[in-house]
This record gives structure tokens, sequence and C-alpha cells, in this order.
């Protein structure tokens, strides 16, 4: 059977097993597109490093924050063995497109969480939430001490978001903040993608099909002209 054809018919079984998973949000085509994405991406390696991963939020979501793609990585890596496999790929990409508001709640939580109760319970703690906001705003050249004013938003969120006071997020505390107030989400960067990279990505590996039926609208093609991002071949 000539390599061409064999590679299709593996794509096509992947992505038949995955689709079994209710998670996974996706047609068949659209799997099938990430699939052979992920080949692209890994350089036809079984899994996907950090660093290859980093570049697809990069030049795909427009990702620039370091702090924030290596804890995407590992929100993304859910055995924990420092790369990507095929599986949690498509998966990830579910939820991080696709999600409903309590699956991208527990995403953006494992983005954040990186300190722990014990080895099972992970927190967001002050610290972490300081760290990250640090690196989100912009100093101003009046502040004298911009550090002083990272210092009073950690303790406005905490204020908002500590339901029973500890100094630290739970995963309940925050889901139930994030049900209560969409809007903090992502309170602690940027982690999810913005409409627009949302919009040109899915377009990009959607079914021909389905793109001949919805037609193209101007803010597709206007999302669309900005990006470097190209169909799946």
């Amino acid at each position: 059977m000539p390599e061409n054809i064999q590679n299709k018919l593996n794509i096509s079984q992947i992505a038949d097993k995955l689709l079994k998973d209710a998670s996974v949000r996706f047609s068949k085509c659209e799997v099938e597109n990430l699939l052979k994405l992920f080949s692209k991406c890994s350089r036809d390696a079984e899994k996907m490093d950090r660093m290859r991963f980093r570049d697809v939020l990069h030049n795909m979501f427009e990702m620039t924050d370091d702090m924030l793609m290596d804890r995407t990585f590992k929100a993304f890596d859910r055995d924990n063995d420092s790369l990507i496999s095929k599986e949690e790929w498509v998966k990830g990409m579910s939820i991080y497109l696709k999600g409903s508001l309590e699956e991208q709640a527990k995403f953006c939580f494992d983005v954040y969480s990186m300190s722990a109760v014990n080895a099972t319970e992970s927190v967001i703690s002050r610290e972490d939430i300081h760290s990250m906001l640090k690196h989100c705003l912009v100093k101003q050249p009046t502040e004298e001490d911009p550090d002083e004013g990272v210092k009073d938003l950690v303790d406005l969120m905490l204020k908002k978001m500590d339901f029973d006071k500890d100094g630290r997020l739970s995963y309940e505390e925050y889901r139930r903040s994030v049900v209560e107030d969409p809007l903090l989400l992502e309170a602690f960067g940027p982690c999810l993608p913005c409409p627009k990279t949302r919009l040109v990505f899915l377009r990009s590996i959607e079914d021909p099909k389905m793109k001949k039926n919805n037609g193209n609208s101007g803010e597709v093609v206007a999302a669309a002209a900005e990006s470097k991002l190209r169909p799946v071949p």
C-alpha cells in the first residue's frame, strides 16, 4: 500500500477512536485535520515537545507570554510526561476552542495553579496570582513602586474570589467565581484564544463542505486576511 494512503488510513483510524470520547467536540474531518497539523508541527514525531507546542501558541494563537505558554503546555500535558500526545492534542484543543464554561474554567485553573495542598489537590496561591499579574500588567512611567499596585490587585482578587479567606483559591472557589461572573475566567492572564484567532483556526480545520454551506462572512474574511495561518493541506 502506498505510504500516503497508509498515512490517511492511520489518521482515519485514530480519528475514529478519538471521536468515541464525548469530550471531543469536532467532526471527523476536523479531527483528521488536527492530526495532520499535529504531524506537521511535531515534524512527524509521535509526540510534540514543549518548544514546538510553544511555536503553535505563538504562531497560530498570537500568545507571547512565556509563563502562560509554559503553563498552557502543562494544562495540555495530562500525563505529565513533558510531551503532548495526539490524544492530548485533540482533547486539549476541543476544550481550548469549543469547551463549555465549566470545561474552560477547569482548563484555566490548571494553567494558573502551580501550588498544591497535597499530592492531588492543586490551588492558586497568592504567590501564583502575584507572579501572573506582575507579568500581565504594564509598568507606568510615573509609578515609583509598581509592585505595590500588583499587591493591591492581588488583595482585591482574593477578596472577591477567596470565599473561605485562607489566602488561596481552590478549584471550587475559582469555578464558583467564574460561574457567577464569566469575565473572571481569564482573571490572571489570557490563556484562551481571542475570538479572531479562534475563528481563523476553526475555519482552517473545517470540513470544506461546511465552508461551502456556511459561506464566507465578512468577519471570517477579515480575520483570515490578518492571519498567517493557512488551511491544513
